[in-house]
Parts: C-alpha cells; sequence; structure tokens
C-alpha cells in the first residue's frame, strides 16, 4: 500500500481539503458561515471485568473547555439509536439528519469533528456524516493539539441554533455492515477481509472485554486503531501509515470489512484507510458487542484462559 492513491480530491467549491485538517487550517476558518465545528467526545472507560461496559456523554467536558464556537454531539444520546441491542448504535438516515440539524448542520454545510479522548469519537462522527453525503473532516489531533499550539479554547454555553433550512440524508450504499453480512463474509458466501481495529490484547483475548465474551471473528487480521497515530494523537506519516496498514492488508484483501468491540476504533482505522486512497471500505455497526453476545456466534480467543 506504500503507492496508494491520495484521497479523492474534494468537490469543486469545497470548502474542506479532505477528510484530514490541522489545527491551522481549522483556526484561518472559525468564522466561515459554511462551517459547523462538533465535538464529538464521549467516555468509555477500560473495563474492570468481563461484561464491564459503561459510557457516557463527553457533554461535561466540552463545556469545560471546547474549540470556540463548537457544540457537542452527543454520540451516547440522540446521535445513537437507543432500540438497537447494542451501545453507538448508528440512527437511521433520518434520524441522524435531524439531530444534525438540531445541531446547525444543513444542506452545504461542511463539519469539522473533534474529540479530546485521541481522535477515535470524532472519527466516529464523521463516517456516519460521510455515509449519509454531509462533507466532514477530522481535526488530526483534536482539542489536544489544538491546545498544545495556543488556540484559544472557551467554556460559554452554546445556544441551540436557530437557523433555517434542511438537511437531507443521501446515504451512501454499502457504509454499513451488519452481522449477517460479517457472517456472509466469515463464511465465504461473499467476498471481503474481516479487520479488527482493537488492540492485540483485545484481539487475543488476553484483558478483559466490555462484552460478553472475548476475542475476535475467525479469519479476521488485526489493525489496531490507535496504532495509526503517534503520541500526540495525529495520524501517522503517510509513508508511515501505508507502511503499518501494508503489513496487515494489502490491495488484494477487499473490500474491507471493518469491526471493534462497539465499531468506534473501527471508524479510526475507516479514516486511515481512506486517507491512504481505499474506497472498498465497510464498517460493522454492531461489532463485537452484537456479535458476542449471542453464543452461536465463533469467537477465537489466542490468550490462555484465565
Amino acid at each position: 500500500m506504500t503507492d496508494a492513491p491520495h484521497p479523492a480530491p474534494p468537490p469543486p467549491g469545497s470548502l474542506l481539503p479532505g477528510p484530514l485538517v490541522d489545527d491551522t487550517w481549522l483556526a484561518d476558518r472559525l468564522d466561515d458561515p459554511r462551517l459547523v465545528v462538533l465535538d464529538a467526545t464521549a467516555l468509555l472507560p477500560s473495563p474492570g471485568h468481563d461484561g464491564d461496559h459503561r459510557s457516557a456523554s463527553g457533554h461535561g467536558r466540552w463545556a469545560e473547555r471546547h474549540i470556540p464556537g463548537s457544540r457537542h454531539a452527543d454520540l451516547t444520546g440522540e446521535l445513537s439509536d437507543h432500540g438497537a441491542p447494542y451501545h453507538f448504535a448508528v440512527p437511521s438516515p433520518e434520524a441522524l439528519a435531524a439531530a444534525l440539524r438540531r445541531l446547525g448542520v444543513r444542506d452545504g454545510s461542511e463539519v469539522v469533528a473533534y474529540d479530546s479522548g485521541g481522535g477515535i469519537w470524532a472519527a466516529r462522527l464523521w463516517w456516519m456524516l460521510r455515509a449519509i453525503s454531509v462533507p466532514a473532516a477530522v481535526l488530526d489531533g483534536g482539542l489536544r493539539v489544538w491546545e498544545a499550539a495556543g488556540r484559544p479554547v472557551a467554556a460559554e454555553p452554546q445556544e441551540p441554533s436557530q437557523k433555517t433550512g434542511t438537511l437531507t440524508p443521501v446515504p451512501l450504499p454499502h457504509a454499513w455492515a451488519s452481522l449477517s453480512d460479517a457472517d456472509a463474509v466469515l463464511r465465504g458466501d461473499r467476498p471481503g477481509t474481516l479487520v479488527c481495529a482493537l488492540p492485540e490484547s483485545g484481539f487475543d483475548g488476553s484483558v478483559p472485554t466490555r462484552y460478553s465474551r472475548r476475542g475476535h471473528i475467525p479469519g479476521s487480521l488485526n489493525l489496531p486503531g490507535r496504532g495509526l497515530l503517534d503520541e500526540s494523537g495525529r495520524f501517522l506519516p503517510r509513508a508511515e501509515l501505508a507502511a503499518r496498514v501494508g503489513a496487515v492488508l494489502d490491495d488484494t484483501a477487499s473490500p474491507v470489512v471493518l469491526y471493534c468491540g462497539g465499531g468506534i476504533s473501527a471508524a479510526g482505522a475507516a479514516l486511515a484507510l481512506t486517507l491512504l486512497g481505499r474506497e472498498d471500505i465497510t464498517l460493522y455497526d454492531g461489532s463485537l458487542e452484537e456479535w458476542s453476545a449471542d453464543p452461536a456466534w465463533p469467537l477465537v480467543r489466542l490468550a490462555p484462559q484465565d
């Protein structure tokens, strides 16, 4: 993948230069009326034992310190489908568009997502926006890099947007995979390569999981999402990123079906692959939380049992 092309250029007239922007680019355009900046921070503590799933809104953290003019996009609240049998489920395109509209996103808007948790939450929001054709990018390094550069932060409340206008979702085909899709790839009934974006310790089952069973879907490759970032939380330089990905995936591994525990780290891996020019990417939304809930679905655990 070292010779992978750059991502397709944005359409003419687009404000965003691509799926990733830096703090200088954003600082220079904060006042652009087309731009909506959303903080996607959520809280997800490490599990202390198997089945220890605790998640919470990052609204309070946003309220304490955020990029001026940004709003908080609650991935634990109205930006998830609470009728699904797993956390962080993507809402229907219509429900997602309605929630985004309340955050000020309209037809013609372009969104920069960021977070204060290492970038994976922003990547998740970016994938959700991309899946309904809303132009979006992630702030490389998030709030940490923004503050390290001496950029201003705010703590004032943001009133809900009163702008008129519509947001028309245009769903992209194949953005999301279901459990049956992942199973079809596993059984060889459809082409694809399953790729787990959990850290190695989650992939091999050596540490507690938030879900009912440890391990990974049989036949999966392991591409840890956080391993694609540097110490500051920025994506690795292109050559290094391509080498890291290329050590796991090649161009014959297509299409790529990404999953993790709950579809969050997988979105970070999806962004990395997009930066390298790949477009054959699907994200399994239910990921291991859904898969592990039924003992009928097989899991491979490489680490010894406790």
